[in-house]
């Protein structure tokens, strides 16, 4: 709203200083701010909110150390997560950019779903929470939402870099280095110099017009995609700050791809697709990292509030539908390295304790406990260490994910 009435105060009234809300830089940074002043001035307030209505935690003994403490701590405390990011981005973003309409419909589609299974649990006292079969069909409800304006959507395109050859300079000196925005279904490849993958090229043996008929496997990958990401978001939530830090480190990465992305220099520089409209993104992603940042301030150790599943789904579906806008979706593994690594503890755990005792009459396990960071507090390492030592290993991920702009 303030980005419109800003242009419209310059446009007729010359205003001085409104043209600063036409630049995205400007605009991130004020919804990194009002994020993070939200969701710590108010957070606390929700909280409070929170405890009056005896929205508390309830825990299962797991025989892990400080667990029994946790009993009681207000959860569904992501609501604090998405009222802190989409407030500044309706304040700031263009809300005719389809990212930004993609990206609130993501947050309130998964909010909804969450909220939902955190409703169950608490109110209902089934700790079982909503059924896995119905949060499976509303994550794959928003994989053919997105998917599907991903790919039929007239807006969005990506342009594809000429050769040398090729490019020119207008008249009005203005240089051409990228070709005519068009569909695609395109990614990138991560450590390859012709690092650029079309979905499209799966339905070849198809024959002439194959290309037509890409949205049968490319919708296909966007479900599977939102619907991995969102349930390792979700696993990965159980110590104090675990999830909300790792997201904010590897959402700021994310806003780094989207700024590189969405700006014609930047991407003819390093060499990679120019996605238009894509900078847009920059916004929310600011105002979803202050978010996280601001509500780490209550989910430390020791924990104030949890985030609960209104939280880590929707962190989950947020991730991975920027990485899909940005084209980096195959770099999830290493980016969301924390994600990947507790949910590949969790099914080589059920995989092999199924294997072993179909095979020993006995069932073994891996880990002491899965996800991995319960197994290392059976170990005994307090969980801030924990914490703190998985933030550094998504930091050097982080680091890993964008050293690939130009290692190939």
């Amino acid at each position: 709203m303030l980005y419109y009435l800003f242009q419209y105060l310059e446009n007729h009234y010359n205003l001085i200083g409104a043209g600063l809300f036409q630049y995205i830089s400007f605009r991130s940074a004020l919804a990194f701010i009002i994020s993070l002043l939200f969701s710590t001035i108010y957070g606390k307030r929700i909280i409070n909110f929170l405890q009056r209505k005896q929205v508390g935690e309830s825990v299962r003994d797991l025989g892990l150390e400080g667990q029994a403490e946790k009993a009681g701590t207000p959860t569904m405390g992501g609501v604090i997560i998405i009222m802190a990011t989409l407030i500044p981005v309706f304040l700031l973003a263009k809300m005719d950019n389809i990212y930004i309409v993609i990206l609130i419909v993501t947050t309130l589609w998964m909010g909804a779903i969450g909220f939902i299974d955190d409703y169950i649990k608490i109110f209902k006292k089934n700790k079982a929470g909503l059924k896995g079969r119905f949060k499976i069909l509303g994550q794959v409800t928003l994989g053919i939402f997105v998917g599907t304006m991903f790919y039929f959507h007239p807006s969005i395109t990506m342009k594809e870099k000429l050769p040398v050859k090729y490019q020119y300079v207008t008249e009005t000196g203005t240089p051409v280095l990228f070709a005519d925005a068009k569909k695609s279904t395109k990614t990138t490849i991560p450590f390859l110099k012709n690092n650029e993958l079309d979905y499209a090229d799966a339905l070849g043996f198809l024959g002439n017009g194959f290309k037509d008929y890409a949205w049968l496997i490319f919708i296909p990958i966007v479900i599977f995609i939102i619907t991995a990401v969102s349930n390792g978001a979700n696993l990965t939530d159980g110590i104090d700050g675990l999830a909300a830090g790792s997201s904010a480190i590897i959402v700021l990465t994310l806003g780094i791809f989207a700024w590189v992305s969405g700006n014609i220099i930047f991407a003819n520089y390093l060499d990679v697709m120019y996605i238009p409209n894509s900078g847009e993104m920059t916004i929310f992603i600011a105002a979803f990292v202050g978010a996280l940042i601001g509500f780490l301030w209550y989910n430390t150790y020791p924990a104030q509030v949890f985030m609960g599943d209104t939280g880590s789904l929707t962190i989950g579906g947020i991730i991975a539908v920027l990485a899909i806008a940005v084209r980096k979706e195959l770099l999830i593994p290493i980016l969301a390295g924390v994600f990947f690594i507790e949910t590949l503890s969790v099914i080589l755990q059920v995989s092999y304790f199924k294997y072993s005792r179909k095979k020993y009459g006995e069932g073994r396990r891996i880990f002491k406990m899965s996800p991995l960071h319960h197994h290392y507090q059976k170990l005994g390492y307090h969980e801030s260490k924990i914490v703190t030592r998985f933030w550094i290993i998504g930091i050097m991920m982080a680091v890993f994910a964008i050293v690939t702009l130009k290692l190939r």
